[in-house]
């Protein structure tokens, strides 16, 4: 039998990964982020951007992103500093900030929560799909991103692996992704 099929009984199909890159895929590269948030500027595509940026900076996992609601990073209608959330996988809190240093991300979720229609629910990132309240972790990937070498997990791992390399502390980083361990 060849590594391309599979074998179930008498039946015989093509393996799903066939010709994929699977396992964990690379964070991006700082010139990579700079190309991506530059591609969505000039599309001015501020959901996209503020999901791409507060995807970097946040360093939440994708499901966590999606579910944000409104009142985790606004407050009277202006960015919050700092948020807290339950993660999905772990029921474990974790904060992230909302920094001046992050000026990118903090002006376009400004910008997208001004546009952001109010009657769309109270998900930060609410579905173009009336059937789902926000989008999914799948459909959060920006556009220009190459889906083969990099997933929504390199997002998370971009400004983790940064930090790595410019301290060397691993213990920090995995604070900050929310880590146990």
């Amino acid at each position: 039998m060849s590594a391309e099929t599979e074998s179930r009984g008498n039946h015989s199909r093509v393996v799903w990964n066939k010709g994929r890159l699977v396992g964990q895929k690379r964070p991006l590269r700082p010139r990579e982020v700079w190309a991506i948030r530059v591609r969505l500027q000039m599309k001015r595509s501020k959901r996209d951007l503020a999901m791409f940026n507060l995807a970097i900076d946040s360093k939440l996992r994708g499901c966590d992103l999606v579910a944000l609601q409104v009142d985790d990073v606004a407050a009277g209608g202006s960015v919050r500093d700092r948020a807290t959330i339950i993660q999905h996988k772990t029921g474990r809190p974790v904060q992230f900030e909302i920094t001046e240093q992050t000026e990118q991300t903090r002006a376009s979720l400004q910008e997208w929560l001004n546009v952001r229609s109010a009657d769309r629910g109270p998900y930060v990132f609410p579905s173009r799909d009336h059937a789902q309240p926000h989008v999914t972790a799948r459909q959060y990937a920006p556009a220009g991103m190459d889906s083969s070498a990099y997933g929504t997990h390199s997002l998370r791992r971009t400004k983790a692996a940064q930090i790595y390399r410019k301290t060397g502390n691993l213990r920090a980083v995995q604070l900050l992704l929310g880590m146990a361990t």
